[in-house]
């Protein structure tokens, strides 16, 4: 309807007229969360995510880490992305908010205590390159705004790999450790893009290595993607991925 025509429409009509407006700007509005129709009501994080087996993993085809064990979100308002500043994201991912949050290697089902949230690790295979934060907190029925996430995996590498690069996309900020050393760290309000922050040059030991990493997200959707890159900018595929 374009309001500012001329001619004036009788009040009774406009009002009709305008109360259907409405009706279709709230249904379009509230329809969808993410492409998926709020009208599911079994709130699943399937398709996005499958339980993590004992199977041999390794990355996708662009050597993306599909599989995770990610904590419940822990409750973080924040009404604005913008305020992820460097200073700000380091204070809160370094700020304790459960026991041995920066050594511990979870279990699946494995809780955890924060203030009043108890909060369950969840071992998971992500469908997708990118891991799908805002689906597993919407699937699993807690907050999906204002929310830290957690992430742990780790990678086995069959020999030592020395110069290589660990790369990361987040939506929103986000920092990342590699066997407890810090390796990337994204700040301010941004989509995930894949390689959108990578490391300096480090080295992948041969056997296990722990990543760990942190996301944060105010209003919007919060999802990440990881993996390593060779000497060449090539993504590295001969690594397998486990849960412990």
């Amino acid at each position: 309807m374009n309001i500012r025509h001329k001619t004036l429409l009788p009040a009774v009509g406009f009002v009709i007229l305008l109360g259907l407006g409405l009706q279709g700007v709230t249904a379009q509005s509230s329809g969808k969360i993410d492409g998926t129709a709020k009208s599911d009501t079994a709130r699943s994080i399937a398709p996005y995510f499958t339980p993590a087996t004992t199977k041999l993993k390794t990355p996708d085809s662009e050597g993306f880490i599909q599989r995770w064990l990610l904590l419940e979100p822990i409750n973080k308002p924040n009404r604005s992305n913008t305020v992820f500043t460097d200073s700000y994201i380091r204070s809160a991912f370094t700020t304790e908010y459960f026991p041995n949050q920066f050594t511990v290697l979870p279990k699946d089902g494995e809780k955890v205590k924060v203030g009043e949230q108890e909060l369950t690790w969840h071992a998971l295979e992500s469908a997708y390159f990118n891991v799908k934060l805002f689906r597993f907190a919407y699937g699993l029925r807690k907050q999906i705004y204002g929310d830290l996430f957690w992430a742990v995996t780790v990678v086995n590498s069959p020999v030592e790999m020395k110069n290589v690069r660990m790369a990361v996309g987040s939506n929103s900020a986000s920092m990342w450790w590699i066997n407890g050393n810090e390796a990337v760290i994204l700040s301010g309000d941004r989509r995930m893009v894949m390689d959108d922050g990578v490391s300096t040059r480090l080295t992948l030991n041969k056997g296990k290595n722990i990543i760990r990493g942190a996301v944060i997200n105010g209003p919007g959707m919060s999802d990440f993607c990881v993996r390593f890159l060779n000497e060449k900018g090539e993504p590295i595929k001969n690594l397998t991925i486990s849960c412990e």
